[in-house]
C-alpha cells in the first residue's frame, strides 16, 4: 500500500499538490477536502467573467471532482470542511454532507488560501454588499446585475481585485447599453499600494480618463443600502447600487492555530524550504503561508496565484519523499486597467529603502517600440537598485503593450541577482514593431549607470519634493531647473522654477547662480541629462537630474504647480 496523502484546499495549491502526487505516485491514496461546491476554479478570472470578457462559466471550472477521479483517482469531496486536526493520532475531522468523519493521513498538506476581510460597518449585510472570492461570488453578482442591474457601483479597496472590478462593472454597463457610474474608494493615499506612488497615480489617471472615479484617503463608513448610497469616512455620500467589498485578504488560519502549527511574524503560517510545518508530518502552500522573499530576505506573506501553484507542486512531491526546495518569490505581478497595463516585481522603492537598501532609482518614459513604426505607446519604467553594489532590487512599469514582457525579463535578471551593468548588456530581441535598438530595460539601466558612476546624478520626484521642504525651512537653498521649451513651462511647472531652455543654455549660463544645489529636470529626463553634462562641463558642480522628469513630479504629487 502506498501513502495516505489528505489535502484540505481544492483551489491553486490544493489542486496542483493533488495532481502532483498521483503523478509521482501511482499507489498513494488521496483525498481532497474543499469547503465549498467547486475544486481548481480560475478566481483569477472571477472578474473577467463579470466583464463580458469570458463569456462562458464553465471555462472559469478548470476540474471537477468526476474528472480529478477519472484523471488522477483523487477522491475529492467538495462542500466538506476540515474542522479539526489530531496531529497525535494523524487524522482530520471533516464535516460534509454525510456528516462528521474523521479521516487518517500519513501525510497532511494544508493549502487552505485566505478570507476576503469584511469590515463590520452598518450596512454591509444589505443585498446590494458584495465580495468576489469565489464561484458563488461571482453568480451572486451576476444574478444582482441581470436582476437589478444598478446604474451606480462602489467599490471598496484599490487593490487587484478592486481595480479588475472596476473595469468590469464599467465594461458591463457598456455591454448592456447602460452606464454603471462606478466609483473606487482606497484609505491609503494611493491606488494599488504594492507599486509606488507614481504609478498608483498613473493608474488612478487611466481609470479616470475611462470614466471611473477614484477617491483616495478615504474609506468606507457605511453602507445605505435601500437609498443606494453609502456614506464614506469624511461624512459625504456616494452612488452606490451595488457595492464590491475589497479590502484585503486575510490568510485562513483557525484549523493550524487550533492545532498549535507556528504562525510566524507576519501572519502567516511557518514553514521551511520544503513547506513542511512544525509538525514533520503536515505540510502548507499557498495563501495561508509565510515565504521568504527573494531580494529582501525577509519573511513576508505574498497571495498570488503562481507562488501558490509552485508551493503545491513542491508541498506533494515532499510528502511523497522527494526532497524539493522552495526558495521563496519575488511577486511578480500584472493586472489590467482597460487598455493599459500594471506590473511590478521585487521590491518597490518604499520596500527597499525599508528593508535597510541604499536606494537608487532611474525612471524612464519611453515608447514601447521603434518610435518611427506607428502604433507606439508610451511605457513607464521603473528600475530600483542599490548603490553600494549595483544589484537590481526591483522593478515597476506602466503603459501598453510589451509592459509585462519588460518586468518579465527584469524578474528573471532579479532571481539571478543581476546589476543595472547586466541589464545595460542585455542582448534584447529587436525589430521596429516590438522593441528600439536599445530597449527600454536597456535605457532604465543606462540611467542607472549614470547615476551610480555619478556622470549623471539621479533623484526622484519624492527628493526633490524633501530638498524644497528643507530649503523653506532654512536648509540647503535649492534650485529647479526646468529646461523644456517656453511653450511646456508654460503649460505648467513647479512653483519658482527657472526655465532656461536646453538649446538656450550654453548662451545663458550667467543667468545660473552658482554654490547651491540645482536640480534639473525636462519632460521626462532626457534633455535634462544633457543640461547636467553641458553644466558640469561648465564647471557648475553640485547637480541632480530628477528622473522621469516632469511627468514623474506630476504623478508623484505634492508640488505646488504653477500655470
Amino acid at each position: 500500500m502506498g501513502e495516505k496523502i489528505v489535502i484540505v484546499g481544492g483551489v491553486a495549491g490544493g489542486a496542483t499538490a493533488a495532481a502532483r502526487a498521483r503523478r509521482i505516485s501511482e499507489k498513494a491514496e488521496i483525498i481532497l477536502l474543499e469547503r465549498g461546491p467547486y475544486v481548481s476554479f480560475a478566481n483569477c478570472g472571477l472578474p473577467y467573467y463579470i466583464s463580458g470578457a469570458i463569456a462562458k462559466r464553465s471555462k472559469l471550472l478548470l476540474q471537477t471532482p468526476e474528472g480529478f477521479d477519472a484523471r488522477y483517482g483523487v477522491k475529492v469531496l467538495v462542500g466538506t470542511e476540515a474542522v479539526e486536526i489530531d496531529r497525535a493520532g494523524k487524522r482530520v475531522k471533516a464535516e460534509g454532507p454525510k456528516g462528521e468523519a474523521w479521516i487518517d493521513y500519513d501525510k497532511l498538506i494544508l493549502a487552505q488560501g485566505g478570507n476576503p476581510i469584511a469590515p463590520a460597518l452598518p450596512g454591509v449585510d444589505s443585498p446590494n454588499v458584495f465580495k468576489l472570492w469565489t464561484v458563488p461570488d461571482v453568480d451572486r453578482i451576476k444574478a444582482r446585475l441581470d436582476s437589478e442591474p444598478p446604474r451606480s457601483a462602489l467599490i471598496a479597496g484599490g487593490g487587484f481585485i478592486g481595480l479588475e472590478m472596476a473595469e468590469a462593472f464599467h465594461e458591463w454597463g457598456l455591454a448592456h447599453e447602460r452606464g454603471i457610474a462606478t466609483t473606487v474608494v482606497e484609505l491609503m493615499p494611493r491606488i494599488m499600494s504594492t507599486m509606488d506612488g507614481e504609478f498608483g497615480s498613473m493608474i488612478a489617471a487611466k481609470l479616470e480618463e475611462k470614466g471611473v472615479r477614484v477617491l483616495t484617503g478615504l474609506g468606507l463608513k457605511a453602507v445605505l443600502g435601500p437609498e443606494g448610497k453609502a456614506e464614506l469616512s469624511d461624512g459625504s455620500l456616494v452612488d452606490a447600487g451595488i457595492v464590491l467589498l475589497s479590502i484585503g485578504v486575510r490568510p485562513e488560519l483557525a484549523l493550524a492555530k487550533a492545532a498549535g502549527l507556528e504562525i510566524g511574524p507576519s501572519g502567516g503560517l511557518v514553514v521551511d524550504e520544503e513547506l513542511r510545518t512544525s509538525d514533520p508530518d503536515i505540510y502548507a502552500a499557498g495563501d495561508m503561508v509565510e515565504i521568504v522573499h527573494k531580494v529582501s530576505g525577509r519573511k513576508v506573506r505574498m497571495p498570488l496565484a503562481g507562488p501558490a501553484n509552485r508551493q503545491g507542486r513542491i508541498a506533494a512531491s515532499n510528502a511523497l519523499g522527494m526532497r524539493m526546495k522552495y526558495h521563496g518569490a519575488l511577486g511578480t505581478s500584472v493586472f489590467k486597467a482597460f487598455d493599459a497595463v500594471a506590473a511590478s516585481t521585487g521590491l518597490t522603492e518604499k520596500a527597499a529603502r525599508e528593508a535597510g537598501f541604499e536606494v537608487g532609482a532611474a525612471m524612464v518614459f519611453k515608447d514601447n517600440h521603434a518610435s518611427y513604426y506607428p502604433g507606439g505607446q508610451e511605457l513607464a519604467l521603473k528600475l530600483v537598485y542599490d548603490r553600494k553594489d549595483a544589484r537590481l532590487l526591483g522593478a515597476q512599469a506602466f503603459g501598453g503593450e510589451g509592459t509585462e514582457k519588460r518586468i518579465d525579463v527584469l524578474a528573471t535578471a532579479l532571481h539571478g541577482k543581476m546589476t543595472v551593468d547586466d541589464l545595460a548588456e542585455l542582448d534584447l530581441s529587436y525589430a521596429p514593431p516590438f522593441s528600439s535598438a536599445n530597449d527600454p530595460v536597456n535605457l532604465a539601466a543606462f540611467v542607472a549607470q549614470n547615476d551610480l558612476s555619478g556622470y549623471s546624478p539621479l533623484e526622484t520626484a519624492t527628493e526633490l519634493k524633501a530638498a524644497l521642504a528643507a530649503a523653506k525651512g532654512g536648509g540647503k537653498a535649492a534650485l529647479v531647473l526646468d529646461v523644456r521649451n517656453p511653450g511646456e513651462y508654460e503649460r505648467g511647472h513647479v512653483a519658482g522654477s527657472l526655465n532656461l531652455p536646453l538649446d538656450e543654455l550654453r548662451f545663458r549660463l550667467g543667468e545660473l547662480p552658482r554654490g547651491l544645489r540645482i536640480h534639473l529636470h525636462c519632460l521626462s529626463g532626457y534633455r535634462s541629462h544633457l543640461a547636467l553634462r553641458i553644466l558640469k562641463g561648465n564647471g557648475f558642480e553640485d547637480l541632480v537630474n530628477v528622473t522621469g522628469g516632469y511627468k514623474a513630479i506630476l504623478a508623484d504629487g505634492g508640488f505646488e504647480i504653477e500655470r
